[in-house]
């Protein structure tokens, strides 16, 4: 089950792709390097474009780009996962660090600078606002369930992948608050819509740009380390599924020398950078919301209907709560896509529609579980 749902992970990687882009540019922009905009901006921009002074740069829709940043960045770490990222594993610690001091650094200097002032209303829109808001800031905690992808490499992964996680989301929820408790008192929370890269552009706006460079290289390292976890997890599902016969065999080829999934890598990277330099950061992250919040539904209700049809299967992994967690999750789930806009419904059913017809015509058919391929398997045994 888990192994199907993942398919929704690259729209996830295509909205952190255009994100990372947008602090490239800030980047350059700080050394005085200001490239053309049809290079630096995806093609579509739902809301437009405009600089902090409030002028129009692009109106809204449809224009002659494409950003570079985002896809170039998506190449060189397929390149990096193809030829195998064992040897990288202290440098991403590095990474991770030097982001987690970027966001120290901002929390604690730019604290000074709060206005209270702005943090009033405190809910302008109400709880349909903040029904909306979640549905939407929902991109921020999808990932962590890559961690699992990786369990087959861990020493002891009953018991390292759950607090590897746990921990995560701990750690990662406290450093969320505190981020935008600080960042929304320093500017009307207007200002930061539709924004790849607001805690940068925020700095520049209120002139706090002795920690502006700081927070900026903090946040190219660490979504540098996050970009890699997630092109890792994607082309690792893309292949555990190959070798369970839901995707061609293809899919599951290891490079000769280096001993990785190189052709997963490869499309995975190809079907990332491409929407990367064409789609805007709020088109990615609407379509990430709610195809992820539908897969974790699905998984919840996977854990369900297992609890009756199968309860004394071995289970490495065990959580508190009994039948209450999985249905409060599917509730949760269903109320935070009931808060996204009738687009984004719109879009999930198409992309639904193209993966149920992809396995039925083909992943149902060559799945190691079909009546055929099991009946296949007890054939060669008996002979």
């Amino acid at each position: 089950m888990p192994r199907l749902v993942r398919l929704s992970q690259p729209r996830d990687l295509l909205r952190r792709f255009s994100g990372f882009s947008a602090h490239v540019v800030s980047l350059l922009d700080w050394f005085g390097i200001h490239p053309d905009l049809r290079w630096i901006t995806p093609a579509y921009l739902p809301a437009g474009l405009t600089d902090l002074q409030g002028k129009t740069l692009y109106d809204p829709g449809w224009h002659f780009g494409f950003n570079w940043p985002a896809f170039i960045i998506v190449m060189l770490l397929t390149i990096v996962l193809v030829r195998g990222i064992r040897e990288s594993a202290n440098a991403n610690n590095i990474m991770v660090a030097l982001k987690i001091a970027a966001i120290m650094v901002f929390v604690i200097f730019a604290a000074r600078f709060v206005h209270p002032a702005n943090w009033h209303p405190f809910s302008p829109n109400g709880w349909p606002g903040i029904l909306t808001g979640g549905s939407i800031i929902f991109f921020t905690y999808i990932g962590f369930d890559s961690v699992s992808t990786a369990a087959e490499e861990c020493h002891n992964p009953k018991k390292d992948v759950p607090i590897g996680i746990i921990a995560t989301l701990v750690v990662c929820t406290i450093l969320y608050i505190a981020v935008v408790t600080v960042l929304t008192g320093l500017v009307p929370w207007q200002s930061l819509m539709d924004d790849a890269a607001p805690v940068v552009h925020t700095l520049k706006q209120i002139g706090l740009t002795n920690i502006e460079l700081i927070v900026l290289l903090g946040a190219l390292t660490g979504m540098i380390s996050s970009l890699l976890v997630f092109q890792l997890g994607q082309a690792r599902v893309w292949f555990a599924m190959s070798r369970d016969g839901l995707l061609p065999k293809v899919f599951s080829h290891v490079h000769p020398k280096f001993r990785t999934p190189d052709f997963s890598t490869w499309v995975a990277g190809f079907v990332v950078g491409i929407p990367a330099g064409i789609l805007d950061i709020g088109t990615l992250a609407d379509l990430s919301n709610i195809g992820t919040l539908f897969a974790f539904a699905l998984v919840a209700g996977g854990v369900l209907i297992l609890r009756f049809r199968e309860p004394d299967r071995p289970r490495a992994f065990k959580a508190p709560g009994g039948l209450l967690a999985p249905i409060m999750t599917i509730l949760t789930c269903l109320l935070l896509m009931a808060g996204l806009p009738i687009t984004n419904w719109i879009r999930f059913f198409v992309w639904l529609l193209i993966g149920l017809c992809f396995y039925y015509y083909y992943g149902r058919r060559h799945s190691q579980l079909s009546d055929a391929n099991l009946q296949a398997e007890g054939a060669r045994k008996l002979r």
